[in-house]
């Protein structure tokens, strides 16, 4: 398999809990790659150029080949194309591996219901509605994690899927950090004290700490 050549580019916003998932995949593996932090909705953003649905993360590459785009498909990305790099992120179980992915899409979704809360409160007339609805999804969302740990506590077992850190781990950590950042849920520690002790432990683990989201500096607004 070829490389490239020096390091990766990715584009990414220093709050951003889908690119601290690639981030986090790519200084465990030891893949060279350089941080270009953006506001994607900004007038001077280059997000556009590279993607055409304006939305990060983004993966560049130095041969100017085509760039990838979406932190799910980056992490796949990275999984196939280094999977000679340790650690490899899956178990190489077709029945474990898809669970791990459908953790991955929990904690996004949990991200997602995130974004789509900040945005609609930003609103002169924000839904009540949509509000709660977001909500639900974030709970939930917190919910099935505590069950998860628990359940992986009683068997155990220090990671989500298999024996082995996983792609799964990364984006409960990285949703879960997200909730907690942003204050999104004053008091979740003692509602999910299962979660919280393994998020907590997992949080603090070399390749972790290094990509605690920062807040950036909001110029323009989007809404």
């Amino acid at each position: 398999m070829s490389k490239t050549e020096g390091p990766l580019t990715l584009i990414s916003a220093t709050p951003s809990p889908f690119a601290r998932m690639n981030r986090i995949a790519m200084t465990l593996k030891g893949i060279p790659f350089q941080l270009q932090n953006e506001i994607p909705w900004e007038k001077d953003t280059q997000t556009p150029k590279y993607n055409p649905l304006e939305k990060l993360p983004i993966l560049l590459f130095p041969d100017g080949r085509p760039p990838v785009y979406d932190s799910a498909h980056i992490q796949e990305y990275l999984i196939q194309k280094y999977a000679d790099r340790e650690p490899r992120l899956l178990t190489g179980d077709m029945d474990l591996d898809l669970q791990a992915r459908q953790i991955q899409v929990l904690a996004e979704g949990l991200m997602d219901a995130f974004v789509l809360l900040f945005f609609e409160i930003k609103r002169e007339k924000p839904s009540a509605e949509w509000r709660a609805r977001q909500d639900r999804k974030i709970d939930g969302a917190m919910r099935a994690f505590e069950d998860l740990v628990k359940e992986r506590k009683k068997a155990d077992k220090q990671y989500l899927v298999g024996d082995d850190l996983t792609i799964a781990d990364i984006a409960a950590v990285c949703g879960v950090g997200h909730i907690d950042f942003a204050g999104a849920r004053e008091g979740w520690k003692g509602s999910y004290p299962t979660l919280a002790e393994w998020w907590g432990a997992m949080n603090e683990r070399e390749g972790f700490k290094e990509s605690k989201p920062v807040m950036f500096d909001l110029k323009e607004s989007v809404v």
